[in-house]
């Protein structure tokens, strides 16, 4: 069974997600960006109204950095409560602002009535794998976030989990330390990074469960359509593709077609594993595209409609 907003009438913004996650079945989601213009939101839009029918858990909006896509990313949000059966969830993260106008951004939501929110610490301002630095009468952990967050209304509050350690964590102990940390202060689930390995998603589970984090944790999917692209965005997250995927994709190399076959078969794979092991759903990352998560969906056989 897929865990569904059933009732399409209203708006979807202030349904539960934690709540969805937990109530039985399996959670299916996926994620989108703010586009940077008509053509890119046009693209959005179609993929939004292509995915809707498979009936997702709930939809993510992501957060630029330093607020550079906020009102983008409120007005989608907001959107998609206010036109499609779909629950959708705002990001949030510490980076270039202050705790009053994190109030503000939190206030905005609740304005829109959207009231579920992924809470991020984000990349620092210099860029992936340079030093953190807060801003000036803001917050250095997501922790502090989601205890804001929590603190402003009847908030829903995801957060982020590494398979493989966020890149500064200086080991996978205190990696899943922080994840303790952020449901102490009142994280309700949590969504990884994308990974290709199932064996990282299940010792992150081991280790989780061994500190007593016990919020659901629902693995992060990045179907291959692009090798070159995806392993540029495993390199912001100071981390490689496995040897052996890029060996099953680049010998497609020269024929875009079948590299892009064989990345949806590596990604079916990997979801029938995590699935058949016991992972609460899964969570894709779909670069606003459809095409690719209605294949997997396809290949695992699961429910439409």
């Amino acid at each position: 069974m897929v865990r569904t907003a059933k009732d399409p009438s209203g708006s979807r913004g202030a349904g539960s997600v934690p709540e969805l996650v937990a109530s039985g079945g399996k959670s299916f989601s996926f994620e989108f960006f703010p586009p940077k213009d008509a053509e890119g939101e046009a693209v959005l839009w179609r993929s939004l109204r292509e995915l809707e029918p498979l009936r997702p858990t709930f939809v993510s909006v992501t957060y630029g950095a330093g607020g550079t896509t906020r009102d983008r990313t409120v007005e989608i949000t907001k959107r998609i409560a206010r036109e499609t059966t779909m629950v959708p969830m705002a990001h949030l993260t510490c980076v270039g602002h202050t705790r009053e106008e994190l109030r503000s951004v939190v206030g905005a939501y609740a304005d829109a009535g959207i009231h579920n929110v992924l809470v991020l610490r984000g990349d620092p301002p210099g860029g992936p794998g340079t030093p953190w630095t807060a801003t000036e009468g803001g917050l250095t952990y997501a922790s502090e976030l989601v205890a804001l967050v929590r603190s402003l209304g009847s908030f829903h509050v995801g957060v982020a989990a590494f398979p493989e350690g966020h890149r500064e964590a200086p080991s996978l102990d205190e990696d899943v330390r922080v994840l303790k940390a952020k449901q102490d202060a009142g994280a309700q689930f949590a969504v990884t990074e994308m990974f290709f390995r199932a064996s990282d998603y299940f010792g992150l589970l081991e280790r989780s469960r061994a500190a007593g984090v016990d919020i659901p944790i629902l693995p992060g999917i990045m179907p291959i359509t692009n090798l070159g692209q995806i392993r540029r965005m495993a390199e912001l997250s100071g981390r490689d593709v496995p040897a052996e995927v890029v060996e099953r994709v680049s010998r497609h190399e020269g024929d875009p077609a079948a590299v892009r076959k064989e990345g949806v078969q590596v990604a079916s794979e990997l979801c029938e594993t995590l699935l058949d092991g016991g992972a609460p759903g899964l969570h894709f990352y779909t670069l606003n595209r459809s095409k690719a998560t209605r294949e997997i969906y396809a290949n695992l056989s699961l429910p439409v409609g």
